[in-house]
């Protein structure tokens, strides 16, 4: 008897959850709060530059997934290093990608002496240099490292509720402790996105943000 209770609470929590959820999702959607995520440093590879690191024809091991569907974190990580100092232990987000990319906070690239700017994902062109090193070998980027532009991920029917497109800029409203606005944030619409808001750590921390927490698109 026992047992059959115990396996009844863990069903009913089950539920719960899952019902909690659907009515927070229910509630966002009638409303203009977006879900925050927070980006702490990371790493997106190309095949070459696994090979390389961890030896040839070597497969990323998948950590758990992200909410974005189809990325992941891997369990894998690098150790990166600037003009002076280096940080151990930044993970390897998946999947592959053509271009290696690092992103950085601000923070970090004071820490690592690497002169970058804020950019759109993928706008590597002109971007910092930065040495990874891993476990077999390391790989010297002539550009790649950037702090990226802080942007929401909608859905197409997202977009539509909230009246933007792809690469709109907007401006986002924070009723934390420390409220306040975020301006220049790029919205990036796809199909298979869900709604979330992409913070680094520097941005989080000054606004008292946490994962989860929601903010207002002005």
């Amino acid at each position: 008897m026992k047992i059959e209770n115990t396996e009844m609470k863990k069903t009913v929590a089950i539920i719960t959850e899952i019902v909690l959820e659907q009515l927070k999702e229910l509630k966002m959607a009638s409303s203009r709060s977006i879900p925050i995520g927070i980006s702490n440093r990371h790493i997106h590879i190309s095949r070459a530059d696994i090979d390389v690191l961890f030896g040839k024809g070597y497969k990323l091991t998948k950590l758990r997934d992200l909410k974005q569907p189809g990325q992941y974190a891997c369990e894998e990580v690098l150790t990166i290093k600037g003009a002076k100092g280096e940080i151990q232990r930044v993970r390897i987000l998946g999947p592959e990608r053509i271009q290696t990319q690092v992103e950085l906070s601000q923070s970090d690239c004071i820490k690592l002496r690497v002169r970058t700017e804020v950019r759109e994902s993928g706008k590597l062109k002109g971007s910092a240099p930065i040495e990874l090193i891993g476990p077999k070998g390391s790989v010297k980027l002539d550009e790649g490292a950037i702090i990226a532009l802080r942007h929401i991920h909608m859905s197409l029917d997202d977009a539509e509720r909230f009246n933007v497109k792809d690469k709109d800029i907007v401006s986002i409203k924070v009723n934390s402790e420390r409220g306040g606005q975020f301006d220049n944030v790029l919205v990036r619409v796809s199909v298979g996105y869900r709604l979330e808001m992409h913070l680094d750590t520097d941005e989080a921390n000054a606004m008292c943000l946490n994962g989860g927490d929601v903010v207002e698109l002005l």
